[in-house]
């Protein structure tokens, strides 16, 4: 029988797609992102085992106000997508229930091994780690030529997509990048909401019950100045940024 291992469940979900969302935040990533701030999902072998009809026994008793709200259910890490036969099967059921679809994914992956996923799938959150290929392998351990594959591969289907980028201060912040990133985003047509994530040193906690060193621990929250420079910067490109920042 087909089983996911899942890391965590977040039945009031409110940030990872739209309205209130039931977020599965599955084990298992290919990334090793140096801010991440779920360190305990790297490991792909540990975890909760749930069927899918386990977990859409339990998704169905929030769907009345999750589709009141225009909420659904969002696939998340981890990476969900190296699980793409689990998570294929999850949303075809959701979808069958009419149940809202999200994949929050790093884009880390081949494409051609997604489209059946894709098929169920009606919004990407797709993490652009970095725009610059050279800087994203030191950040995350691997390149972004997967990641920008897939967003132009979700345009040429059509499938909606909000891109979101991690503000790290001095590591993602660069004028010249943010202008390549605007003009990336800005050459997609799919592109329903673009934002920055502000980086935030919550997760050093974990990384250190875990005996790990975390690298970033000197890196300051980014200020809203900061978060000001960076969204005009690729508004200049043509892109609409949801950020809300204080005035």
């Amino acid at each position: 029988m087909l089983k996911g291992r899942v890391h965590s469940i977040e039945t009031f979900g409110t940030v990872d797609g739209p309205g209130i969302r039931y977020i599965i935040f599955f084990q298992g990533c290919p990334l090793r992102c140096k801010y991440c701030h779920n360190r305990d999902t790297w490991k792909a072998n540990v975890g909760n085992e749930y069927t899918v009809d386990e977990l859409i026994q339990d998704i169905t008793k929030y769907q009345s106000y999750m589709q009141f709200s225009g909420g659904g259910v969002t696939a998340s890490g981890g990476e969900a997508t190296l699980q793409t036969e689990f998570v294929t099967e999850l949303f075809k059921r959701c979808k069958e229930l009419g149940i809202h679809t999200c994949l929050d994914t790093s884009g880390f992956i081949n494409v051609n091994q997604i489209d059946e996923l894709l098929d169920y799938t009606d919004l990407v959150l797709l993490d652009i780690k970095h725009i610059d290929n050279e800087k994203c392998k030191e950040l995350t351990g691997v390149g972004n030529e997967k990641c920008l594959k897939l967003a132009k591969h979700l345009d040429e289907r059509g499938i909606p997509v909000w891109i979101r980028q991690v503000l790290i201060p001095g590591i993602t912040d660069d004028a010249e990048d943010l202008k390549k990133l605007g003009q990336f985003v800005s050459s997609l047509n799919n592109v329903d909401r673009f934002e920055f994530l502000p980086y935030h040193g919550m997760g050093i906690h974990k990384w250190e019950s875990m005996g790990l060193e975390y690298e970033l621990k000197d890196v300051k929250d980014p200020t809203e100045e900061e978060i000001r420079r960076a969204n005009n910067i690729v508004q200049s490109c043509g892109v609409a940024v949801h950020n809300k920042i204080a005035k």
